[in-house]
């Protein structure tokens, strides 16, 4: 690689100023009033813009190289067909036809801003509520099928992430062997959980925790498309309930709209393990981004990665005993 691309790669958000960012607003047909708020977000780069004599705007820079454009139009597609559906998903605005836009080199889209609060998860009737919104989302989603934004699967969230941990040098050499061979062993195991059920895959939400559903006094809306892929159903509800108690809380309301499979229950697990290990390559492979030091200072220190892999034998035996 090129040592200006290279430092492209290293820097992938050096050029995008607060200037710039005011500029695409502006390019979009928005007046914008110079204020500028930046957003908590590590992949992508999101700020709330003012504009003059209307509400504020959320201006959304999507990463150089992890999207194509057809995988974002997918996702643009997805909130719109949710939306068009009644759902409270916040979708990105139209402008010329387009959600996808460009501008000196960035590629963004703009969203109205909606604020809100966290949900209470240990409220029946906010998990209820969020479990009927999921249902509708998920009958939605079971129309069609995403081509470009792939699934949850160990290919992705396991050899693939395991592959940037290993690249990265952020392992210690010595741990090289056991990480390889426990993530190895732990996507087979999880391979043949889900070849025992063979859940449907649908198009989800992806990242549906907490943080990305905010609550008014109108209740809860969806933000946050980004990690949207195929996969089970059980993907957007396992990390809203807190307890078993929750979950069933939450199916009782999603039941009220759609069929739920309960074989689906048991990939859970499987799914938890995914998403840690997912969670390490996706910091391995980010590690040139200065946000990923500085916020995750400690993936860089050698009993991080102990802890890590001890938390993957740990799981190991729970699936084989299990």
């Amino acid at each position: 690689m090129r040592s200006d691309a290279m430092s492209a790669a290293a820097t992938p958000y050096a050029d995008l100023s607060p200037d710039l960012v005011l500029d695409a607003v502006d390019a979009a047909g928005f007046a914008t009033d110079g204020r500028l708020l930046a957003l908590a977000s590590y992949e992508n780069r999101v700020y709330q813009v003012g504009v003059e004599d209307g509400a504020p705007l959320v201006a959304k820079f999507y990463r150089p190289g992890r999207w194509s454009d057809a995988a974002i139009a997918e996702e643009h597609a997805f909130a719109l067909e949710l939306s068009d559906a009644e759902l409270p998903v916040v979708a990105p605005l139209v402008i010329g036809r387009r959600t996808l836009l460009e501008h000196a080199g960035f590629r963004y889209a703009l969203y109205p801003r909606r604020g809100g609060r966290a949900p209470e998860l240990e409220s029946a009737d906010h998990l209820a509520w969020m479990g009927r919104l999921l249902a509708r989302m998920h009958g939605v989603g079971a129309r069609a099928r995403f081509c470009e934004r792939g699934s949850i699967d160990t290919d992705t969230f396991i050899r693939a992430a395991a592959r940037a941990v290993l690249a990265s040098g952020l392992l210690p050499d010595r741990l090289d062997g056991t990480y390889r061979a426990r993530t190895d062993t732990l996507a087979s195991i999880i391979d043949a959980r889900f070849a025992a059920i063979e859940p449907t895959r649908i198009r989800l939400h992806g990242d549906c925790h907490g943080g990305n559903v905010l609550w008014t006094d109108t209740g809860p809306h969806f933000v946050d498309l980004d990690d949207a892929r195929m996969g089970p159903a059980v993907q957007d509800l396992w990390m809203l309930a807190p307890s078993s108690r929750a979950r069933d809380t939450l199916l009782e309301g999603y039941a009220e709209f759609r069929d739920f499979d309960f074989r689906e229950l048991s990939v859970i697990e499987p799914l938890r393990i995914m998403r840690q290990v997912h969670w390490a390559g996706w910091v391995a492979a980010r590690w040139h981004d200065p946000a990923f030091p500085r916020a995750f200072g400690y993936v860089g220190e050698a009993r991080w990665w102990e802890q890590h892999l001890n938390d993957l034998a740990e799981a190991e035996s729970h699936l084989v005993d299990d």
